[in-house]
């Protein structure tokens, strides 16, 4: 039996940043845990145009190759860990962008988060980023990894963790685990109704 594919999203685009290393920490960490197969987005190389779909996501009637690339991408998976800075309390412009050109495809996922930024850790970012995913009928991990000060764990460019970082990344890691297990009967469900 296969393993189920988590995928990691990079979310922000900024040129100079920082969430590529974080998320090649995070890649590296998930492929140790091993309950998961594991794949990069980076939505910087996905190159989204702001949403110009002209029917509401949740009839799945794309009219854009752009659209229908990113659905396959996200169909294919079984959870998510999305790697995000925190922008003025608040997540990238290009993550909620990413979200809303979708409906079905995020259903019955569970999603994890490691945030960064200051003193906050991205904190406000998970919490502004929760609603929006319980909408879609996704279910966030309640065990998540901030990272404050993300600029004191950067050495030459590569995301240098501390054990309790490492720590919270297993325990992420465990309750997506959980959650990607319970939750696929109603991914099955779903799909066989497409």
């Amino acid at each position: 039996m296969s393993k189920p594919l988590l995928q990691i999203i990079v979310a922000s685009t900024r040129p100079g940043r920082v969430g590529a290393a974080v998320a090649d920490w995070i890649r590296d960490r998930a492929g140790a845990h091993g309950g998961f197969a594991v794949e990069v987005v980076d939505l910087a190389e996905v190159d989204l145009p702001f949403l110009d779909e002209p029917h509401h996501p949740r009839l799945g009637r794309y009219v854009h190759q752009h659209t229908e690339d990113w659905s396959a991408t996200v169909s294919r998976a079984d959870a998510f860990v999305f790697v995000t800075p925190e922008y003025n309390h608040g997540y990238p412009a290009a993550l909620k962008n990413a979200i809303d050109f979708l409906h079905a495809e995020w259903q019955h996922k569970p999603v994890g988060f490691v945030s960064y930024g200051g003193v906050a850790g991205g904190t406000r970012a998970v919490q502004a980023l929760k609603p929006v995913l319980a909408s879609l009928k996704m279910v966030p991990a309640v065990a998540a990894v901030p990272i404050p000060f993300v600029a004191t764990h950067l050495d030459d460019g590569r995301f240098q963790p501390t054990e309790a970082l490492e720590a919270g990344a297993d325990a992420m890691l465990d309750e997506l685990a959980e959650w990607t297990a319970a939750l696929a009967p109603l991914r099955r469900q779903r799909s066989a109704a497409a």
